[in-house]
């Protein structure tokens, strides 16, 4: 392009979903899991009235976001991928008191 060689990249970012040059969300997931999960250690070390409800909404307005930005252009394809993305949804529902020894599948349903 006008004389100019363009570089060979090895993925690029677009409006923050990050696509790899063999089409793989894998960076991304990798991504919206290391921003979601700074945000769940950043939740935790800072409240310290800890209640279902109170962190639940803190869940839904600071980490969900992360974590679900763009699915539908990156959306997880991968086995490894989606458990990746699903521990910090369980690193979350072990923070709520009262719910850290029952079962995942019950933490769940627990809190809706």
């Amino acid at each position: 392009m006008s004389g100019q060689r363009l570089t060979l990249v090895t993925e690029e970012k677009d409006l923050g979903v990050v696509i790899s040059s063999d089409m793989k969300s894998s960076q991304q997931c990798n991504q919206a899991y290391s921003k979601a999960s700074r945000m769940l250690a950043m939740i935790n070390r800072t409240i310290v009235y800890k209640n279902s409800e109170n962190l639940l909404r803190l869940y839904e307005s600071l980490v969900r976001p992360h974590l679900e930005y763009c699915t539908a252009a990156w959306s997880p394809h991968y086995i490894k991928d989606r458990v990746l993305l699903e521990k910090v949804q369980r690193r979350f529902t072990r923070m709520v008191p009262g719910l850290k020894k029952i079962p995942y599948e019950e933490r769940l349903s627990e809190l809706e």
